[in-house]
């Protein structure tokens, strides 16, 4: 089908005035469905994104074996500097709610370089979390499907690498079609998607206190506040690794922020729904870690949440232990749901960033084509549904190490993005700080803070990745695998910024996107 292109190029007029110069022009919409999404359907698509139920599965057991019974302390952690980079967020969408978030934001507070960095960093992460959740959705699909049958040879089909990957490219298709077609129809399929998990993540947890105060488990273990003491974690390597998986956890809330302009109420809704889906998020997670720990404790022997053989898929190894053989199987279905729920709207923030960077003149022209009917990013969400399809098909194919590697390279991916807009608000907004207490602390103070302990993480991490046992083990000329990866995608966004800026000099030459230009979008 055609699809609208609603570019606004140097020189150019909208409304009769000029558009991209940074002028005082009426310029308002990029072509996107403006009242699609309201307050609640805006925090769902944050919930969703974040895939509560798959990041619980997966990283619940990792960050036990790391920081021991302090894991709920370094849940809250984990979630200061997210919160304090949620503040940023939500005051610049007040002042400028374009769907580009980050990346416009960076552009307008310190140029277009940082910025198309930024934005670069936001669309990278996003391909490598779409791949891996893809590929968890696949592997729970013909788990679930061997659970329900009885039949072990079937959940083995995801053991044969061809039909693992035409799974995964198929489940990969459906939720590029589910995007294309619009907010609407991602809401009907997210509300109930999302609806399932916490659902069924409230019965486990329901149950699993229920087995700590019978003492079902011998490694069980009796409630204590200093659990929520981040200060009695052993080590700062510990903890600092067990951070990072925590962070990791909260990663997906901004996709609220994504939709601004097709929500109702753009300037205030998305933020609203995004504190309110990381209370969801921390409260679900809190309640789990406490709940698990209490029925099973998180030591490295039998059930516990520590032990290497089953921490990489903790639910798995509790569903029937915790919950029976029959209302178990309801948690392979929430974990299916969540990674398939996340893998939807993990479509949204990267085709409006790539939406918005060539509205702006920062990409090709072709992505600023939004769809007639469907009123979606429609070329910008397809080519994200190929990149991530060719990118699991090759990395499978190359090595499983490289996957996962690629996959630990996430976190610095997430620092990087998220620590750059939480400096940016502070600098956009460094001439109203002394206004008020208001403005100084949340478009000056906690946005720094957040933005620091990201950037304190980001370090860490970068070191951390030098060594070869970080990740899979697997080294290039000595230096660990993780390391070259991470380092060589922000190589990688380098080089193609390099080329665009020749074939784009306006944009970089700061012609199209300045602190003054006006946001494109629709008024209230």
């Amino acid at each position: 089908m055609t699809q609208l292109d609603v570019r606004p190029r140097v020189g150019d007029t909208v409304n009769g005035v000029a558009g991209g110069e940074g002028g005082d022009g009426d310029v308002r919409g990029k072509g996107l469905g403006k009242g699609s999404v309201g307050l609640v359907g805006s925090a769902v698509i944050g919930i969703s994104t974040v895939a509560p139920v798959y990041c619980l599965t997966s990283t619940l057991g990792s960050t036990a074996g790391e920081v021991g019974v302090q894991m709920p302390a370094v849940f809250l952690a984990g979630f200061l500097p997210m919160l304090l980079v949620a503040f940023a967020y939500r005051e610049l969408n007040k002042a400028v709610p374009d769907c580009g978030t980050s990346f416009t934001w960076t552009v307008k507070a310190f140029g277009p370089r940082i910025g198309w960095m930024c934005g670069w960093g936001l669309v990278i992460a996003t391909i490598i979390v779409l791949s891996n959740l893809a590929g968890v959705a696949t592997s729970y699909f013909w788990l679930l499907a061997g659970e329900i049958t009885g039949n072990p040879s079937i959940a083995a089909l995801d053991d044969d690498k061809l039909v693992h990957i035409a799974t995964c490219l198929t489940l990969i298709a459906a939720a590029t079609a589910i995007s294309y077609r619009g907010m609407t129809a991602t809401k009907g399929v997210q509300y109930t998607l999302v609806g399932l998990q916490l659902a069924v993540l409230a019965i486990f947890v329901a149950m699993a206190f229920q087995k700590a105060s019978a003492g079902t488990f011998d490694t069980g273990l009796d409630f204590s506040w200093q659990w929520m003491n981040p200060f009695a974690v052993e080590s700062m390597g510990a903890f600092t690794a067990g951070l990072s998986l925590s962070i990791f956890m909260y990663w997906g809330w901004d996709a609220c922020l994504a939709t601004n302009e097709e929500t109702t109420g753009s300037a205030k809704t998305p933020g609203r729904a995004s504190l309110i889906a990381m209370v969801v998020l921390v409260g679900s997670y809190l309640a789990t870690g406490i709940a698990a720990q209490m029925a099973v404790g998180s030591g490295t022997a039998g059930l516990g949440l520590g032990n290497p053989e089953t921490s990489g898929n903790v639910f798995a190894a509790l569903a029937g232990p915790v919950m029976g053989p029959v209302l178990g199987i309801l948690l392979f279905v929430a974990v299916l749901a969540s990674a398939t729920a996340s893998l939807q709207t993990t479509f949204i923030p990267v085709a409006r960033t790539v939406l918005a960077m060539s509205t702006y003149e920062a990409l090709p022209a072709s992505y600023a084509k939004v769809h007639p009917r469907f009123k979606t990013p429609g070329r910008a969400t397809v080519m994200a549904g190929v990149a991530t399809g060719a990118f699991y098909t090759v990395m499978t194919l190359v090595s499983e190490n490289v996957l996962t590697d690629t996959i630990f390279a996430l976190g610095l991916m997430i620092c990087f993005y998220y620590s750059l807009t939480a400096f940016a608000c502070a600098w956009y907004f460094r001439g109203e700080l002394r206004r008020s207490a208001r403005d100084l602390f949340f478009k000056g103070v906690f946005p720094v803070l957040g933005a620091l302990l990201l950037a304190a993480v980001f370090l860490k991490t970068l070191v951390d990745m030098w060594n070869p046992s970080y990740g899979s083990g697997s080294t290039v000329l000595g230096v660990g695998s993780v390391f070259v990866i991470g380092v060589g995608l922000l190589a990688l966004g380098l080089v193609i910024m390099l080329v665009t800026e020749r074939r784009s000099p306006a944009f970089f030459r700061g012609a199209v996107l300045t602190k003054s230009t006006p946001a494109l979008v629709v008024e209230d």
